[in-house]
């Protein structure tokens, strides 16, 4: 069975303010104030989408807590601005590890708990990518696999190659 793109404009607003358990003039005013504004057929009538109507039962759930519209309008951009943001953060790490792996000249990185970076060079070569070294002033250098949590005192090094010279 094909799944329903959940963007996809489907219901007329009846069908929508059913689903979303609303009176459909609450839709339309909804729509005025940018809140929940649907696609539009050729004849200018509402087509609602899924996430459309995932919205609405969101906007009504803020506005049973107490938030107003324009409180509920505030919460919709921030939302969407960090659903853009964690995107593009997505791109440009992948981007990045794309652009780290064209390198031919590679060296390690660490971030210690204060957010400082720091270059180094001369650690022992890693047998695989994935793996990460880490280090803390208290304890001695440890090769551990990526996939292992360090402890939280410690500082985790991004190995890119650890025999280039900084």
């Amino acid at each position: 069975m094909p799944s329903i793109d959940e963007n996809e404009p489907l219901f007329v607003i009846s069908v929508a303010a059913e689903l979303a358990t609303m009176h459909p003039q609450t839709l339309r005013q909804y729509d005025r104030l940018g809140l929940v504004v649907p696609q539009r057929t050729r004849g200018k009538s509402r087509r609602y989408s899924l996430r459309d109507v995932a919205m609405l039962r969101e906007i009504q759930r803020l506005s049973g807590e107490g938030i107003t519209l324009e409180g509920i309008r505030r919460i919709v951009a921030l939302d969407n601005e960090v659903t853009a943001l964690r995107e593009r953060v997505r791109e440009l790490e992948s981007a990045l590890a794309e652009e780290m792996l064209q390198r031919p000249g590679r060296r390690v990185f660490a971030a210690g708990g204060g957010g400082e970076v720091v270059s180094f060079s001369g650690f022992p070569r890693m047998r695989h990518r994935a793996e990460v070294v880490v280090w803390s002033p208290y304890s001695h250098r440890a090769v551990i696999p990526v996939n292992e949590v360090a402890r939280d005192d410690e500082s985790a090094l991004l190995i890119d190659d650890p025999g280039a010279e900084s």
